[in-house]
């Protein structure tokens, strides 16, 4: 059996707000909404910005406490490039109640780091032709053009142990996983 990853649930305290900033923000559009359980209940709103996925994330107004979030660290999202990641640091940055923003590299990943309107950690990353051995971070510059930045990565984690090409490393691991049985 092999799990793949489907959607969160994220309990709130202010519906509108999370889904606003989900559409505005984010991009995401609501698939569906209404009572949890059927007429009763807190509503949930389904959430999805790819057609294969019903909702990739989902909201119910359930959440009591008033502090930051302290469950999950961050929920991630992969986008195809570094103007990706550019383009999300920019909606970030004219959101009024949310920082702008950590720009980071682990090596196999351009990142970007921030919170929801209910501080939950989002990152949005794009991939690297590199794996690296984690755990590691860096900062990058997001004034440079994408070849220095990715020449930028290279050069701060090639002499790192565990550093390599991504696609060897997929190859080892797609060997591994065909290597495990079914149960």
């Amino acid at each position: 059996m092999q799990l793949r990853w489907s959607h969160a649930v994220i309990k709130v305290r202010n519906m509108e707000t999370m889904t606003r900033f989900y559409m505005d923000v984010l991009g995401f559009e609501v698939a569906d909404r209404g009572p949890l359980f059927g007429d009763s209940g807190p509503e949930i709103v389904f959430m999805s910005q790819y057609e294969g996925d019903h909702h990739q994330i989902a909201f119910v107004e359930a959440r009591e406490d008033e502090g930051p979030s302290n469950s999950v660290d961050h929920i991630a999202f992969r986008v195809d490039g570094l103007a990706d990641v550019r383009e999300m640091m920019d909606r970030v940055a004219t959101c009024p109640d949310v920082d702008a923003g950590a720009p980071v590299t682990h090596g196999n990943a351009i990142s970007v780091y921030f919170k929801d309107p209910e501080q939950n950690g989002i990152e949005v990353f794009c991939d690297t032709p590199w794996h690296v051995q984690q755990p590691v971070i860096a900062p990058w510059d997001p004034s440079l053009d994408d070849a220095d930045v990715l020449k930028g990565v290279g050069d701060t984690f090639a002499q790192k142990p565990g550093t390599g090409p991504m696609a060897d490393y997929i190859g080892d691991r797609a060997t591994h996983f065909a290597g495990r049985t079914s149960k």
